[in-house]
């Protein structure tokens, strides 16, 4: 028996190292690709490598729906010109930075001190190897785990507006404002920008925005805001992001470039790079703008040449779901074809944060915050808040919306606060410290 122990021992020991010798090998395969493809690259302060990649051969075209895909350089219309009162609703601040006299400012990306990517090409953030073999495979690499690995009776049917029903644990914790009812192509919102606690380095803390559609076990999602991600990034930096999936990310779908998928048009921003400054109690509050938002059709344009009487050249209708970051920057897009539900408009639209850890829904709980750690507040704002709530419907008019509802799924560890009375903007502030007396 025991020497029958020891040669199932050595077979256990034997196949572990095959395993981990592929996923070496097949690592490497995945940065040597990056760095082959690479024009340029920039050493940020901050210890990252940023690849200046031609965008032609930017990762997203080895999804097989994209093989033939044409790049949009631009989304069909400028969507900072969509309506007057948007506009001045803006205030100044927007275009400057560091101003101490302003209400908000402005955050950039540390690599940006080191240098720039040059026309034509895509700054792409390097992988680590460290990064890339903490995964349970190389494929799974930048994708979220999915809340239920099977839907069963009680989540097969539950739709995104109805969660609250929901008495299952999950492996994940938001605390959210969200809107459905109507058909959304379009959700905006300012995001402070803080550097919460992670606990675990398998763990995650988010601050975003997104457009979701189909059941809870099986939807389809495009988010974009800032996370705190040890497994995907290294280290626990607060970095820009945007996020996919076509099937509650079971198989489909990362954070930005990890994976095919998003479609990448700037030269100026890298997603998954860090953000700075960040906001800290009873400092300067900073925050970013993202937009997600779809490319309208030639209808809409032929209706507003008619109606304005002025001749507009139109575009073909491409349904691409852009990400605009502050109010100038697009960064790019996700083709429709990536999508069934989402080819067209989302069933609805969310503001907020996520948490992902094992340590959810039973003691002890998990100790990585939300927001900035602290359960929201509206006279301080030392919380996680998301101001300037917009949501786009059928028409092109950025607008808030006309219903809108709080979810937290543990109000003793994460909770939600909405400002909508006697205020001129409504106002959403969110998170918490996860572990506390009440949450053990």
């Amino acid at each position: 028996m025991i020497i029958l122990g020891m040669i199932f021992y050595g077979f256990g020991a034997l196949e572990s190292k095959m395993i981990t010798e592929k996923k070496i090998l097949e690592s490497q395969r995945k940065i040597n690709r990056l760095k082959s493809l690479a024009v340029m690259s920039i050493q940020s302060e901050d210890g990252d490598i940023i690849d200046c990649v031609d965008i032609y051969k930017q990762p997203a075209f080895d999804h097989p729906a994209l093989k033939n895909h044409t790049i949009q350089m631009a989304p069909s219309y400028d969507p900072t010109m969509e309506t007057s009162t948007e506009a001045a609703s803006r205030t100044k601040t927007m275009n400057k930075r560091n101003n101490e006299d302003s209400p908000v400012t402005i955050t950039s990306q540390v690599w940006q001190k080191s240098g720039s990517c040059p026309k034509g090409t895509i700054p792409i953030r390097r992988f680590q190897e460290k990064e890339l073999l903490k995964t349970s495979s190389i494929e799974d690499y930048g994708r979220k785990k999915p809340s239920f690995s099977t839907p069963n009776k009680e989540t097969s049917n539950l739709r995104l507006s109805n969660r609250s029903n929901l008495t299952l644990c999950y492996v994940k914790q938001m605390s959210i404002l969200l809107t459905v009812g109507y058909s959304y192509s379009g959700v905006k919102g300012d995001i402070k920008v803080w550097n919460p606690f992670v606990e675990s380095d398998d763990e995650y803390s988010t601050s975003q925005i997104s457009l979701k559609s189909g059941p809870y076990y099986d939807f389809e999602s495009l988010e974009s805001g800032w996370a705190v991600n040890p497994s995907v990034y290294g280290d626990r930096q607060t970095r820009l992001f945007v996020y996919w999936t076509a099937d509650g990310s079971k198989k489909t779908g990362c954070f930005d470039l990890t994976c095919p998928g998003f479609v990448q048009t700037s030269s100026e921003v890298a997603l998954g790079a860090a953000i700075y400054p960040l906001s800290v109690p009873s400092g300067l509050p900073y925050q970013i703008t993202l937009y997600i938002f779809k490319a309208r059709s030639p209808f809409v344009d032929f209706f507003l040449a008619l109606s304005s009487k002025i001749l507009v050249v139109l575009d073909p209708a491409t349904n691409n779901w852009w990400v605009q970051y502050g109010e100038k920057i697009n960064l790019g897009y996700w083709p429709p074809n990536l999508f069934t539900l989402l080819h067209g408009n989302a069933e609805a639209a969310e503001w907020g944060g996520e948490v992902y850890s094992l340590k959810l829904g039973h003691p002890p709980h998990t100790r990585t915050a939300m927001g900035n750690g602290q359960f929201p507040d509206s006279i301080f704002g030392n919380s996680g808040a998301v101001r300037r709530l917009r949501i786009r419907e059928n028409s092109l008019i950025l607008k808030f919306p006309e219903w809108v509802s709080t979810f937290s799924d543990e109000y003793d560890c994460y909770r939600t606060l909405y400002v909508g009375d006697y205020v001129e903007d409504p106002e959403f502030y969110f998170g918490g410290p996860g572990q506390n007396p009440v949450c053990p």
